[in-house]
């Protein structure tokens, strides 16, 4: 007898049913969570998108406020990267 690929299914779904079967129901009750906060994450993205569409604002330019570099801590290598020299001990 040769094991199919619907044998492997049935036996897997067998052995959860027997092994899992207490934990089946908070998994389920998790996964329905997530899928909800996971639609609602997308409908208030979508709304978020329509309200910046309709905005006709321009894009706003950032700036990096505290960054280490110009706090004058960190040494430079004087290549222009903020990786450290190798120690020389």
């Amino acid at each position: 007898m040769r094991l199919e690929g619907w044998h492997l299914i049935i036996i897997i779904v067998l052995a959860l049913v027997l092994f899992a079967a207490p934990k089946l129901p908070g998994m389920a009750r998790s996964l329905g969570q997530s899928m909800r906060i996971f639609k609602s994450e997308v409908r208030e993205m979508k709304k978020d998108g329509a309200a910046d569409a309709a905005d006709g604002s321009e894009p706003v330019e950032g700036r990096v406020v505290n960054h280490p570099k110009s706090a004058g801590t960190e040494t430079r290598t004087g290549d222009g990267t903020d990786v450290p020299p190798p120690n020389r001990a």
